[in-house]
């Protein structure tokens, strides 16, 4: 079994293997012509039960082939033009060389002794990241597993900044689309129940600030400590961007801690053309970024940034066998001191041969296309009588619903886009996402992928308005 080690014996071996296993994924995503098969749960789980994992293949091939049969043929690929749905992006080649050079090489960014230079080029990225959003000279961050930790890492400081005797008395203002994350966190953090105070949005599903100034108000008139405001940096549903500069003026007036999600928006760091839509995060005291969604990085890679170093002190926890005092007084840099995980992968690796070979320009460019075509998308939606588009967008997503000129019935119609959105990823044609609005079902396009067009948008709510016509046709005939 020693057969089977990467070591100075096995290289060759290595090679061969990881040669034949990016063939295979190559000849697949070349012959690749549409998103998904259409494979159902029930289709799929009998070829996997009927696996024995305690019957090894002894054979890289075999495993290969088996490969194809359980994962490879039926899994959804985001690369194709005509995947819509969640915030997943194509991946650029640049990263895939620093994911299968961080894989075999198998750092861990915990502490120096385990990584070396993985450390100092994390390091790099995190400044050149917080000098793009303008954070100034004492800030600081590391890599996360995504931005679901990334918030909760923000609000921790926040929470600890606050200097609360009671944590039932904190609360956190996010506005009524922000991500689901936000409460997660504040259960995790030990909140009240009443943690979480939702700010109503705008027409462009903004944040209203108006309303923001008034809640921090009569938090205070209460007796009770805002602890953090969370704008965001375009929202999940919609890709909306909350009013950040008076946000910000509202955080300072009150001291209370500035988060930015830009988990989605921070695209816009390296864009070309709309770097000015995020104007006042620099003001933020924390920032989540995932360079897995705009940065087109493979998953997971993501960071928190804060504008005060110091502030990370609340994650620090040293353990004498790993991360002892002493090696802060001998300026040993070691990135647990920052982070909540212990062991965690060198992704930073990806983000770092992106830039070498790219370019920031290179992936802002990118992140303008989606952009721009999502205007094209919402020009198509804004013409077509028989969709109802919900906002304009402010970066690359497109929230609609399709409405059928015979039908007045809001439930009817509900019922006709689910089953659209339903029978289309059947189909394997095109997978969109769904999300409701006031209430009802409307479906989502988002957009991260420069290779889609806006005949690709066409033809998709094309299908999308022929599968509703067929479920409506259907239910006249089921009535009659």
């Amino acid at each position: 079994m020693r057969s089977h080690l990467l070591n100075d014996t096995t290289a060759e071996q290595y090679r061969r293997s990881v040669t034949e296993g990016v063939e295979r994924v190559a000849a697949r995503i070349a012959t690749t012509d549409r998103p998904f098969t259409g494979v159902t749960a029930d289709a799929l789980s009998p070829r996997i039960d009927e696996i024995d994992l305690d019957r090894p293949l002894h054979d890289t091939a075999a495993v290969l082939d088996e490969l194809e049969d359980v994962y490879l043929r039926d899994a959804v690929y985001f690369h194709h033009p005509r995947y819509l749905a969640h915030l997943n992006c194509p991946v650029v080649i640049p990263a895939l060389l620093g994911e299968a050079v961080l894989s075999a090489v198998n750092s861990s960014l915990d502490t120096w002794d385990q990584s070396a230079g993985g450390t100092l080029i994390e390091r790099k990225l995190i400044d050149w990241t917080c000098a793009r959003i303008g954070l100034g000279p004492a800030a600081d961050g590391v890599f996360t597993s995504g931005g679901t930790q990334s918030n909760l890492q923000a609000l921790l400081l926040a929470r600890e900044e606050a200097k609360a005797e009671n944590f039932a008395d904190l609360r956190i203002f996010a506005s009524e689309v922000s991500h689901f994350s936000v409460r997660k966190s504040a259960k995790l953090l030990g909140l009240g129940p009443d943690a979480v105070v939702s700010i109503p949005v705008d027409r462009d599903k903004r944040m209203q600030t108006v309303a923001l100034a008034r809640e921090l108000e009569r938090c205070k008139e209460s007796g009770l400590v805002p602890m953090a405001v969370v704008a965001t940096a375009g929202t999940t549903d919609f890709g909306s961007i909350d009013p950040l500069p008076g946000i910000a003026g509202l955080c300072e007036q009150h001291a209370v801690w500035m988060h930015v999600d830009a988990a989605y928006g921070c695209g816009l760091l390296a864009s070309l053309k709309h770097r000015d839509r995020i104007t006042g995060i620099e003001r933020a005291d924390s920032v989540t970024v995932d360079y897995h969604k705009s940065f087109f990085q493979p998953v997971s890679s993501s960071a928190v940034l804060v504008r005060d170093a110091a502030t990370l002190r609340h994650a620090t926890y040293h353990a004498e066998y790993l991360n002892p005092r002493r090696m802060v007084q001998e300026r040993i840099p070691n990135q647990v001191d920052k982070s909540l995980q212990t062991t965690r992968r060198f992704d930073a690796l990806k983000l770092w041969t992106t830039l070498r070979v790219m370019g920031a320009d290179g992936i802002g460019q990118l992140f303008d296309e989606v952009c721009d075509l999502a205007v094209e998308g919402w020009k198509l939606l804004a013409a077509d009588p028989r969709f109802d588009v919900v906002v304009e967008p402010s970066l690359s997503t497109l929230v609609f619903r399709c409405v059928p000129a015979a039908v007045t019935d809001p439930a009817e119609i509900d019922r006709a886009n689910l089953y659209a959105r339903k029978a289309l990823f059947a189909s394997g044609d095109a997978v969109v996402a769904g999300t409701k609005v006031a209430g009802r079902h409307y479906l989502k396009f988002t957009l991260l992928n420069p290779e889609t067009t806006a005949a690709d948008i066409a033809a998709v709510l094309d299908l999308i308005a022929g599968h509703a016509e067929q479920y409506l046709g259907d239910s006249l005939d089921r009535a009659s």
